[in-house]
């Protein structure tokens, strides 16, 4: 007898996902983190929904990401640099300035996924996820191997609604729940 999973029996939903790369010297042409992030999503089956580079500025940052989070037509922002601990580093703190709730576990999976490639090193990252206004905003650091690995062995099955036991897609339309009760 053959007998066919849930997960097996799943049609792929690609989503809408947005690119912010955070650096004050990155153009369109040298920007290696987001090319990344772009081959990947569109590889992946997904729709590249915008993508912008924005300065390390903390309100810069946080207003594109809110502007995001409000668009219709967006349903996951990743955005790569800005994650380090030098002074400049400030996108963890926008991206915190616009969650309404902070996936925690996102950040202690991208470690630990960090620590079996690059040792203690992992220690200087500080990538973060969340959700605001029914949203997923992830926060990667601006190196390429980090973007892969944020995207390979987190996003990619996150974002995939035929993976088991549970992924962010099926959960999409609760995200904003709370705003539609009375």
């Amino acid at each position: 007898m053959n007998t066919i999973t849930d997960a097996e029996s799943r049609e792929f939903i690609p989503v809408r996902v947005a690119v912010i790369t955070v650096s004050d010297t990155r153009t369109p042409e040298d920007d290696r983190s987001g090319d990344t992030l772009v081959a990947r999503i569109e590889a992946a089956g997904h729709i590249l929904a915008d993508r912008d580079i924005v300065k390390d500025d903390r309100g810069v940052i946080a207003d594109r990401l809110r502007a995001w989070s409000l668009d219709p037509e967006i349903d996951v922002v990743i955005s790569t640099g800005g994650t380090g601990l030098t002074g400049r580093d400030v996108s963890v703190e926008a991206h915190r300035d616009v969650y309404e709730k902070e996936i925690e576990a996102f950040a202690t999976l991208f470690t630990t996924i960090s620590y079996q490639k690059i040792g203690t090193s992992a220690v200087q990252s500080r990538a973060t996820g969340g959700v605001a206004n029914g949203t997923y905003l992830f926060a990667l650091p601006g190196s390429t191997g980090a973007c892969k690995d944020a995207w390979d062995e987190i996003l990619a099955p996150q974002l995939d609604y035929r993976h088991p036991p549970c992924n962010f897609v099926e959960i999409f339309p609760r995200l904003d729940e709370h705003k539609r009760r009375k």
